[in-house]
């Protein structure tokens, strides 16, 4: 019965705190993000016939504190590029960073997250989904952006979707 009611409670729950985030909390902004978050996975349940498998909460925790962090973090360093230094004076460059990551949502995750990350740009995903193109404003070092990215994101999010 609740499977039928929630087929995907993680999307419900999701669903329900963005809703409340964006309206802010009233008791009319939860009731209708409850329904949002009831109604939109049942009747998009049919375009997901393989539900993505999500383990190790704590780390969803960790990856959002890490991903929040670098966010403000990189908010800084793209405030002093654009005050500080000119234009031709910058490093900036598309880098491919090989993929270890096999499913379609943890690959979509990772590239939101750079997306989302101010100074970089997720641009395109190779034809086997094994390699991602993206797009650094300031980088010396290519290998070392590389390393930070599946350090730091690709390795919580295997162990999030993959494990």
């Amino acid at each position: 019965m609740f499977r039928t009611l929630v087929p995907h409670p993680l999307l419900t729950l999701l669903i329900v705190a963005v809703w409340i985030l964006l309206n802010g909390f009233s008791w009319g902004a939860t009731v209708l993000g409850l329904i949002l978050g009831i109604l939109v996975p049942r009747f998009t349940s049919a375009f997901w016939p393989d539900r993505p498998v999500v383990s190790n909460p704590l780390t969803i925790i960790e990856y959002a504190l890490v991903v929040l962090w670098d966010i403000v973090v990189a908010n800084f360093q793209v405030a002093y590029l654009i005050l500080f230094r000119r234009g031709d004076d910058l490093h900036s460059q598309f880098v491919t960073v090989p993929l270890d990551l096999k499913s379609p949502e943890a690959i979509t995750a990772l590239a939101g997250t750079i997306t989302m990350t101010p100074g970089t740009v997720s641009a395109s995903l190779s034809a086997d989904g094994r390699a991602l193109l993206v797009h650094c404003l300031e980088t010396d070092d290519p290998e070392k952006t590389v390393s930070e990215i599946k350090s730091r994101y690709e390795s919580r999010l295997q162990r999030i979707f993959e494990r």
